[in-house]
């Protein structure tokens, strides 16, 4: 089991988590947590168990589809059975919207997910890039500062770097290649893949 927690517009997040094998192990978990957070103005699951094919979600008072389904989402995105993830809210008095909702849901799935020391897979960008050794060090610095894990180095003419990145970073890191290289290095995609991260 793994508990953890974050604020968003004062209000109070807790992510609970753990692994379960039967729906009334579920269904047990969620009574637990509920009665330990019995003030708490929402009490969100999600579920899943591989065994009978259980699967359910409740948005426990929040607008429809703006709590259960994306905490349940991120799991289904992962192919992960055999769980369930309390998201206990505490409303801070600002209202979130429904995008905010969204999104603050989905962080409790993942953020118990990391606590619970899962890994997630994430698209990413297979790129290579070619530049003058004068400007190897420096590139490189800012590449792997990206987060970026570099995949091979050749050295002949020029630098060849090849490299992979989550695809929602690789507009910023090219802006910052731009800016330091004046115009003069450009990243190419050559490809897809999937990576695995822990990062939200």
């Amino acid at each position: 089991m793994a508990e953890v927690e974050f604020a968003e517009k004062k209000s109070r997040f807790i992510s609970h988590i753990r692994p379960v094998s039967t729906e009334a192990e579920a269904l047990e978990f969620l009574r637990s947590i509920r009665e330990k957070h019995r003030e708490a103005n929402h009490n969100v699951y999600a579920y899943r168990v591989k065994q009978g094919g259980a699967c359910r979600h409740s948005d426990d008072g929040e607008p429809s589809g703006t709590a259960g389904m994306p905490l349940l989402d991120v799991f289904l995105k992962q192919d992960i059975y055999d769980f369930c993830c309390v998201a206990t809210r505490y409303f801070g008095g600002i209202m979130l919207g429904g995008g905010g909702l969204i999104r603050a849901y989905a962080r409790c799935g993942v953020i118990a997910l990391e606590a619970s020391g899962v890994s997630l897979k994430r698209e990413v960008d297979l790129c290579a890039v070619s530049l003058p050794y004068t400007l190897y060090k420096q590139v490189k610095r800012k590449i792997c500062a990206s987060g970026a894990e570099i995949s091979f180095e050749g050295f002949g003419t020029d630098v060849q770097l090849k490299f992979s990145l989550a695809s929602d970073e690789l507009p910023a890191l090219q802006g910052r290649i731009t800016e330091l290289t004046a115009g003069a290095v450009n990243i190419n995609v050559e490809g897809k893949g999937m990576g695995l991260t822990v990062s939200y």
